[in-house]
């Protein structure tokens, strides 16, 4: 298993992207996926009790199909979001000519959208690409990138992430290739179920029922997708999409080590590249949660940390503020005795059973946390709970960016 260059894409899949007019930039923003045959699919989405249409007609397409996927088409400048049933009739709408143009069912095609919420999706530009985009499609690298840029709306560059593994097959070993592209920069909290707007789509050219697909990504996103924060706010319209073509002819049954291994390393690089690209960002920060009473415990403690303007202001600041840390903590409902809590910043000690560290140097503690990564691991002392969690400072910048965002 390792890291390749993107020229080697799953086989099956056909990629193109199209400006379609969405974007108030005049940028590319509408990319389609297209399987050569109806791939096995498996699905994550937000949490949040606001949902955008796209997500509404995807869940309705995955029951109605079993679980099957041909065709995905995502724009970019426009959410889909809020504006009641003219967004379900935009959504179907797409699909419908989507399904005209790659003769499959429009049961089949799975929209996705990211944008501004609350303004009617002009479905008819859209639908006015279809023919440019279904003449581009190609399954070289450069299409893929192309895609991968076409979904971006204030991320500054676009994340891939890619995997191979080889597996034992009919007595020798066959290749099997996953590939990756997302967005998300700020809106950036997923709770994805079951457990601005992160999309993220996974492709892989093994041969996988959808049953097992599925549980194959809740376990990949509980620890990527579901361990980053930007700022707190969980998106309408999260998504998290994986296809299996089968093209490979290589068969991946259940719990399988090697291929859940290599998911797992496509969406943590695809979920630390999201948190890197934080709007306004200066300063991406590991925490390191470790001796809580359980898991549970140990992500509240890091999303209380995660989610503190005093906290991530202080890294902005790159000022040592632990007591901001403890403050957090104790707020976090997390089981917690405060005299026996160890906090360091990297190999730094800085609070030890709850109190200033004997060796805290601050001048040290500043120019650590002057980095633009930097780890902070916390010690409870409670039992075996852990978790590790990326998240971000914020900043002034962040402030501009989203005032300035609908307009």
């Amino acid at each position: 298993m390792s890291d390749l260059s993107p020229f080697l894409i799953p086989r099956g899949f056909r990629f193109a992207a199209a400006k379609a007019g969405v974007k108030a930039s005049g940028r590319a923003d509408f990319a389609l996926i297209v399987a050569d045959a109806p791939a096995s699919a498996a699905a994550a989405f937000t949490a949040n009790r606001v949902t955008a249409a796209p997500l509404v007609v995807d869940k309705e397409h995955l029951r109605a199909t079993g679980g099957k996927v041909r065709v995905v088409a995502v724009n970019a400048g426009n959410a889909n979001c809020a504006v009641g049933q003219a967004g379900l009739d935009a959504a179907r709408a797409t699909c419908a000519a989507a399904a005209q143009a790659f003769h499959c069912r429009a049961e089949e095609v799975f929209p996705s959208s990211t944008g501004v919420i609350g303004v009617p999706l002009p479905a008819e530009k859209l639908i006015a690409a279809l023919p440019e985009i279904a003449a581009a499609l190609s399954s070289e690298s450069d299409r893929f990138m192309e895609a991968a840029q076409a979904i971006l709306t204030t991320d500054t560059i676009e994340k891939t992430a890619f995997a191979r593994l080889d597996v034992s097959a009919s007595g020798e070993l066959q290749e099997v290739r996953i590939a990756a592209f997302g967005k998300g920069a700020g809106m950036i909290h997923p709770q994805l179920v079951p457990h601005a707007t992160m999309l993220v789509y996974i492709f892989t050219d093994a041969a996988i029922e959808p049953a097992h697909l599925q549980a194959y990504l809740n376990q990949a996103i509980e620890r990527s997708f579901n361990r980053i924060s930007v700022d707190g706010d969980t998106s309408t319209n999260d998504t998290v999409l994986l296809l299996a073509s089968g093209a490979s002819r290589v068969t991946i049954g259940a719990n399988d080590a090697a291929f859940a291994a290599a998911l797992n390393q496509v969406c943590t690089s695809l979920a630390r590249q999201i948190v890197a690209d934080g709007e306004g960002i200066t300063h991406v920060v590991e925490l390191r949660i470790n001796g809580a009473a359980n898991d549970a415990d140990a992500l509240h403690v890091a999303k209380a940390i995660a989610h503190s303007p005093l906290v991530k202001t202080a890294w902005a600041g790159c000022d040592p503020n632990w007591g901001r840390l403890m403050a957090a903590i104790g707020y976090s409902g997390a089981e917690i005795d405060p005299e026996r809590i160890d906090i360091s910043f990297g190999t730094l000690p800085i609070c030890r059973n709850g109190g200033r560290a004997p060796g805290f140097d601050e001048a040290a503690a500043h120019k650590y946390i002057e980095q633009p990564e930097f780890s902070i691991s916390i010690q409870l002392n409670q039992g075996s709970g852990s978790c590790v969690f990326w998240t971000t400072d914020l900043t002034v910048q962040y402030i501009h960016i989203n005032a300035d965002y609908s307009t």
